[in-house]
């Protein structure tokens, strides 16, 4: 690849970091927005690539620019170095990687007359090398996270996250039907809990059983919550806060009478993308949760919007597009989408609560005050009796906290609260 034909995918991803560090945007915001529909398919992910694996780096690459820069230069500047930093870190020739860098910078007016300094300080970069990335400390979450979640686990357990998302997330697979046949094709690795795990960087278009739709892209930890409400066939089961649909599609391919509610018309459109090429079944409805008033359901399963802190090792964005200002509010929301949730179910029904979570309070919490708000509710240990399920990840109120530190040894895992919840008669 040329100089030039290799600028285009870097500019987009300094543009993608600009988003993140400089306007606290997340990726798939940017990204949605089509900054970088004007590249080809392959260059589009080169730039996304790009964009986190700086963002997973930064605290790394900040600390390697630091030993040759006097004082901190203007943030794009920064995200030139930081972009340019991590890739000669991961082995990428020299030349190519300072050419670029120099070349951004120059393009810009308002940072032109640094080139120097950029081409300075790369070069320096590039005598360090890899060797020298190496030899760095694991980057740490930014205060505002890592503080609460050290309160919460401790040191070590919060080291052991940070290196897990450090390392990346590879890609995990929720089969439809059978497993074991679907594992034969695709060659990968059957996780005790059943999925299926990739190594990262393929392309899924182009895996078997993707335009059969045999199969779809869910982290092994998402897909333990739809496992622990173990829908049956013919059930009224409501997906609430469906988006991107993955356990849509879990609860329609074990045969319930799914409804799947989402307030984003995009997200659900992608749902019912999903759910053509899965050729499953299932109402999709673009509401707003509270304004969803349909009851009489069987089951539901309440994915409540949340931090997301658990997902950092898929979304390294998180912790800088974020402060964890807003997180009281969402907090709040639980709190009341739990309390409308239970409208909605039939006496007797079940509800499996979940977030994409590291705090307690959005998981362990919400599930002890919802009992205290709710005479004769109960919480369902029982149901966590599943298959790959492991005795040490249950909670003292009777549900299961989910680490990404958990299978370190096979890529870890996003961080997840689940229980299950019974109505009274």
């Amino acid at each position: 690849m040329s100089q030039q034909r290799g600028l285009g995918p870097r500019r987009a991803a300094l543009y993608l970091l600009d988003q993140v560090t400089g306007e606290g945007k997340l990726l798939p915001e940017v990204i949605g927005t089509g900054a970088l529909q004007h590249l080809s398919p392959e260059d589009r992910a080169r730039a996304q690539r790009l964009a986190t694996e700086t963002l997973r780096g930064l605290a790394r690459a900040d600390r390697m620019l630091a030993r040759f820069l006097a004082k901190t230069p203007p943030l794009q500047v920064r995200n030139v170095l930081r972009l340019c930093t991590v890739e000669l870190s991961g082995g990428e020739a020299a030349h190519g990687v300072v050419n670029a860098g120099v070349e951004m910078v120059a393009r810009n007016k308002r940072t032109s007359s640094m080139k120097g300094l950029v081409n300075a300080v790369l070069r320096k970069v590039a005598a360090e090398g890899p060797d020298g990335w190496s030899k760095l400390a694991t980057p740490r979450m930014p205060g505002w996270l890592r503080t609460p979640l050290k309160d919460a686990y401790g040191p070590e357990v919060v080291a052991a996250i940070e290196a897990v998302q450090f390392a990346g997330a590879p890609l995990d697979i929720t089969v439809k039907g059978d497993v074991t046949a679907a594992n034969e094709a695709l060659k990968g690795e059957i996780l005790p809990t059943g999925s299926i795990r990739l190594p990262t960087g393929v392309q899924v278009s182009a895996l078997p059983g993707f335009e059969a739709g045999d199969w779809w892209v869910q982290d092994a930890a998402a897909a333990i919550p739809v496992q622990v409400l173990a829908p049956q066939k013919g059930e009224k089961i409501l997906d609430l806060c469906a988006a991107p649909g993955g356990k849509t599609m879990q609860l329609a391919a074990a045969g319930a009478d799914v409804t799947a509610v989402d307030l984003s018309k995009g997200r659900m459109s992608r749902v019912d993308e999903n759910l053509t090429r899965t050729r499953l079944t299932a109402k999709t409805v673009v509401s707003d949760a509270f304004e969803f008033s349909e009851g009489g359901f069987d089951a539901i399963l309440l994915d409540a919007p949340c931090s997301a802190t658990g997902t950092i090792r898929r979304h390294p964005d998180l912790p800088y597009a974020k402060d964890g200002s807003e997180f009281g509010i969402l907090i709040e929301q639980q709190a009341q989408m739990i309390d409308h949730a239970l409208s909605l179910l039939k006496p007797g029904g079940r509800l499996v609560f979940c977030t994409c979570s590291l705090f307690p309070d959005e998981g362990e919490v919400q599930v002890e005050d919802a009992l205290a708000r709710h005479a004769g509710l109960s919480v369902e240990p029982d149901a966590l009796d599943r298959v790959g399920i492991d005795p040490s990840w249950r909670t003292e109120e009777g549900g299961l906290r989910l680490r990404p530190d958990y299978w370190a040894d096979k890529g870890g895992m996003d961080g997840f609260y689940i229980a299950q919840l019974r109505k009274p008669q």
